[in-house]
């Protein structure tokens, strides 16, 4: 097992999650399979347009902590909730996976965030993302103690629209000797701070996550060779792993690459599917496996949350993971 702890860094938010059909999602502004920040109101008016939803923490970073908290890994999480009902679930689900909620901060008089997440029968999911809280997250919320005992920092690439707090997070994690991996989130955050996200890679970041989308974004071009995607990535990191979802990963740093098949299932929603890839590459990566293996715990855990609504894997789901972790 291995020693230290890792630090998630992005937004607390509620997943309220609802299966509608395709016209339901052409009605929305944007493109499907994407995201969209939209305001507390516009929130009110979608979940009113909902004929059925259910909720459950989530949050893209955290995806991958909790992850990492059901694997036996200690974790804690540095994210903004309201000082509400929702909050206090937030805070209390994390606590009995055994995560360390002592690094979350509270914003008084505001709503705890949430991301409408609209599956499509194709099973893939549409967000719009009601920051609420989160949004009021600030580099005044720091503290060296965030950092305190942290040997890996994770961190989402949403927190690109809240640019100081997320560089200054970055900078006290490599001050305290942190590992850094970074998730691109999303085409469209891509789209909006390509250049900010050349600078971050290159003077913060380790590990960076990318998938198909986000990959074509950061290039500039649709088609690529996942190989030649890395090694454009690599320029500004020390390793790269670009997702291709049914197509499997490709991974590389200074060492070595590995091309990793997909575990292939029936999938019921894709919500999370790349965060908790992310999860069973970072178990791997803290427990020194190989980067191939690395790739195909991610695999074996991404195939889990597929086969389930939301991102929240059941404990049957837990078990089974360990289990093929330990015939790898």
């Amino acid at each position: 097992m291995c020693s230290g702890k890792v630090l998630g860094i992005g937004s607390a938010i509620l997943d309220v999650l609802a299966q509608v059909d395709d016209p339901f999602v052409a009605s929305l502004e944007g493109e499907k399979g994407g995201m969209r920040i939209i305001t507390s109101a516009e929130g009110d008016a979608l979940q009113k347009r909902l004929p059925r939803f259910s909720r459950e923490v989530g949050g893209s970073a955290a995806n991958t902590i909790f992850g990492l908290a059901n694997l036996g890994i200690s974790t804690s999480l540095l994210a903004k909730v309201g000082d509400d009902a929702e909050g206090n679930f937030y805070r209390k689900r994390y606590e009995e996976l055994g995560g360390d909620a002592s690094a979350f901060k509270t914003a008084c008089g505001k709503r705890t965030g949430r991301c409408f997440s609209l599956i499509t029968p194709d099973s893939e999911r549409t967000m719009r993302t009601d920051l609420g809280a989160a949004s009021e997250i600030s580099p005044d919320d720091l503290s060296d103690r965030d950092f305190e005992g942290i040997s890996l920092v994770h961190a989402e690439g949403y927190q690109l629209f809240n640019g100081d707090f997320l560089e200054k997070s970055l900078v006290m994690a490599k001050k305290h000797g942190c590992t850094v991996s970074f998730d691109l989130a999303s085409f469209e955050v891509v789209h909006l701070f390509r250049d900010r996200i050349r600078s971050i890679l290159k003077e913060y970041v380790d590990i960076v996550f990318a998938n198909e989308d986000e990959t074509a974004e950061f290039l500039g071009q649709k088609e690529y060779a996942p190989e030649d995607a890395a090694r454009e990535l690599r320029k500004f990191c020390s390793c790269a792993v670009v997702k291709l979802g049914k197509k499997g990963a490709f991974l590389m740093n200074d060492k070595e690459s590995a091309c990793v098949d997909a575990k292939l299932v029936k999938a019921v929603d894709t919500t999370g599917a790349g965060d908790l890839w992310q999860t069973g590459f970072l178990y791997g990566f803290l427990t020194g496996r190989t980067l191939e293996v690395c790739g195909k715990m991610g695999a074996i855990v991404s195939s889990q949350v597929v086969s389930v609504v939301g991102a929240a894997i059941p404990p049957a789901g837990w078990r089974q993971i360990k289990e093929e972790f330990k015939k790898l």
